[in-house]
């Protein structure tokens, strides 16, 4: 019985898009959604001037439509299909095996590169599945995102390094160079601050689990996405609920001896994101230059150094800062801090599953919340001079 026999069983009701068996070297998939794509050959050029890996590699490529898509986003993605069957027969020794998968027009509930990642990760499960291969590597990428050389090579050695890692991140910066809109450039580098920014603030706090969430920047190993459940369908976002929820099963690892470069383009694709928050700004809108308040960050700072003081001794909501104890006040923290310790052999049981329950998903809340009763969004600029005057 393969490792991923019963989830097959119960998440995919499809017939296989693959009918081609996998090779048995076969040790990374890269999955890529397409939707509405113009330059998807770029980025397969990018992917075969790679040095090759050790392991096989296949690449799938999910091109997807809404039943409600645009015609003329339905023939792009006829033409990109054209395109990748003549790209396919122009590179007959490329070192990765390439396939196109061609679901039926997603329902508009589900409609989105969230679905579309899920059907070719859940495709990826079926190849590795073939194989009883539960050490291989689904690699997310996005179809205008180029990689450096040793993309594959990197991977291939972060992963065999650190056995225990369920997952990885992957080094990323935007296109910048490509764009000619001295507003756009602005945007983009305000967006990519903005990233580092947070994820950098969420380590700050003492927070086990600080990483990026980028789509096209990210790999989890074929056992751990079955054990997780899966990608999220979610229209948008799906790579942060995703890689989240990871974090509870172990280690996610964040590689920096490569990179991907996706595109720094505008875009309506999704409902928020990278693309639809330049497009706001290159209109007009100001709020990239503003971001969740320093101090708020600092506030959970203070709060999850005692977290280790509570093991011991009940939950005293009047040694936090204000933000933090009206949060956790409304959020039923005191009566869920001692049924954890009732629950907890140890101090170290206690923490895990203190921040299983206080995860990036309360903290986005949290800030929020702080947001519309304690903080003013700050300038992005200043609140990024104060975490790093606050990180020495």
């Amino acid at each position: 019985m393969s490792f991923a026999d019963r989830y097959i069983e119960r998440n995919i009701n499809s017939a296989p898009f693959v009918t081609e068996a996998p090779r048995p070297q076969l040790r990374m998939v890269v999955v890529v959604p397409v939707y509405n794509e113009p330059e998807l050959c770029r980025m397969l050029n990018s992917l075969e001037a790679c040095n090759a890996p050790a392991g096989g590699v296949e690449v799938l490529l999910v091109i997807n439509e809404s039943e409600i898509a645009p015609a003329e986003a339905i023939a792009q993605n006829n033409k990109a299909q054209a395109e990748v069957a003549g790209w396919k027969q122009q590179h007959p020794a490329c070192f990765f095996a390439l396939h196109i998968i061609r679901p039926k027009a997603f329902r508009r509930k589900h409609a989105g590169v969230g679905m579309a990642r899920k059907t070719g990760m859940d495709e990826a499960i079926r190849r590795f599945g073939a194989l009883d291969r539960p050490d291989g590597i689904l690699i997310s990428l996005d179809a205008d995102t180029l990689v450096a050389a040793n993309y594959f090579t990197q991977l291939e050695k972060s992963f065999a390094e650190n056995p225990r890692a369920v997952g990885a991140t992957i080094c990323f910066q935007h296109r910048i160079d490509e764009l000619d809109n001295a507003r756009q450039r602005e945007g983009m580098h305000l967006y990519e601050l903005y990233l580092h920014y947070y994820k950098q603030a969420l380590a700050f706090t003492g927070f086990p689990h600080a990483i990026y969430t980028v789509g096209s920047a990210f790999a989890v190993r074929a056992e751990a996405y079955v054990k997780q459940g899966g990608m999220s369908k979610r229209q948008a976002g799906e790579d942060f609920y995703f890689l989240h929820k990871l974090t509870a099963m172990g280690p996610i690892v964040e590689i920096n001896s490569t990179a991907v470069y996706p595109s720094a383009r505008l875009s309506n694709r999704v409902p928020f994101g990278t693309g639809p928050s330049l497009q706001k700004w290159v209109d007009g809108d100001e709020s990239l230059r503003h971001t969740y308040a320093f101090s708020a960050f600092a506030d959970l700072h203070s709060f999850f150094q005692l977290i280790p003081g509570f093991w011991q001794k009940e939950f005293d909501a009047r040694q936090l800062p204000p933000s933090v104890a009206d949060f956790v006040l409304a959020d039923g923290l005191p009566d869920i801090v001692a049924e954890i310790r009732r629950n907890s052999a140890s101090a170290e049981a206690f923490e895990k599953r203190f921040f299983g329950y206080f995860n990036a998903f309360k903290i986005l809340k949290f800030l929020n919340y702080a947001h519309l009763r304690h903080y003013a969004f700050q300038d992005l600029q200043q609140a990024v001079v104060q975490l790093q005057e606050a990180l020495g």
